[in-house]
């Protein structure tokens, strides 16, 4: 017959020999755990503070934010409104004074009238508006071809052509004015518009421009035209370019100002009074013996006219421009 030894269970706090438990470590450790915050959490909280006080200017600061905004104001539309000013003022009224009003004290739109007797400002304004017009387009379209050209098509050279425009941005315009004059007057378009406009219907800020705002395109988009069986002119017409409408406008605005304020090519092709553009004509504003700094001021509102005009029109699609090109996807 077998004999078994009883199985004991052990007792807690029995005599020696017997097994006691171990003690919980695990949930001791949790419970310290728990009672502390663990370093992610407190990371957390102090981003979360950081995102919460960002933005939150203190009194000094806005005061300071306010007195630069002041100072950048009177230094970018000063002049402008002392001009204005200038040009409402009547003959009674002393421009060359130590303490000159700012506000006329005997308004008159009487100079812009002597400016129109002076110089025909009209036919002036009509050979500046065909030449803008005529850099407009041709900015419009060879920048958008050459922009996509860069951007969206593969062939060789590319690159070598990419450095070539951007080469052109940091050689200035005084330095090929010589040859560029010398190429319209061989081709027989000296003292004509077109020869005033011609150098200037594409630019390689505007072509970079363009390209930049191709750029940000998927190329998914093009890819899946091309699966589709969509060839170079339909991927241009019906996908890129109503993604680039913003960057257009802005082409638009800055080729119409540059053609519009531009003095110093017209001023060497043209040669015949009734050609000359606004900002050469307006040169006869000045006396050889007496200069009225009236008419000159008036004369140069009404230069600024047609270009407030056009910012109105396409100011909206301006600053959609500046997004496109400023903000990719």
């Amino acid at each position: 017959m077998t004999n078994t030894t009883p199985t004991t269970e052990p007792v807690l706090g029995g005599a020696a020999g017997a097994a006691v438990p171990a003690p919980d470590v695990t949930g001791a450790t949790d419970a310290r755990r728990a009672s502390r915050p663990s370093g992610r959490d407190g990371r957390d909280g102090r981003a979360r503070k950081r995102r919460a006080s960002w933005g939150v200017m203190s009194t000094r600061e806005k005061v300071l934010r306010y007195v630069l905004l002041v100072v950048v104001l009177f230094i970018t539309i000063g002049p402008f409104l002392w001009q204005l000013s200038t040009s409402l003022k009547g003959t009674g009224e002393d421009i060359y004074t130590a303490n000159p009003s700012f506000i006329p004290t005997q308004p008159t739109f009487g100079n812009y009238l002597r400016v129109g007797e002076a110089i025909p400002v009209f036919g002036y304004i009509g050979n500046s508006l065909i030449v803008a017009a005529i850099d407009v387009l041709g900015n419009i379209v060879f920048a958008t071809l050459a922009g996509f050209a860069l951007a969206r098509l593969q062939w060789r050279f590319r690159k070598l052509v990419l450095g070539l425009f951007l080469a052109t941005l940091v050689l200035p315009g005084e330095a090929t004015i010589i040859s560029q004059f010398v190429t319209i007057k061989d081709i027989g378009l000296a003292d004509s518009l077109v020869g005033v406009a011609l150098p200037g219907m594409i630019a390689a800020l505007n072509v970079l421009l363009m390209f930049n705002a191709f750029r940000q395109i998927p190329e998914e988009i093009d890819q899946a035209a091309v699966m589709d069986g969509a060839n170079a002119m339909q991927r241009l017409r019906y996908i890129s370019l109503p993604a680039v409408q913003g960057t257009i406008a802005v082409i638009a605005i800055f080729s119409f100002i540059g053609a519009w304020d531009d003095f110093l090519w017209p001023l060497i092709v043209l040669q015949s009074p009734d050609k000359l553009t606004l900002t050469v004509g307006l040169q006869y504003l000045q006396g050889t013996f007496a200069t009225d700094q009236r008419m000159i001021a008036a004369g140069t509102m009404i230069a600024f006219i047609p270009i407030a005009v056009i910012f109105a029109i396409l100011q909206r699609f301006f600053f959609k421009g500046v997004e496109e090109g400023g903000v990719k996807g």
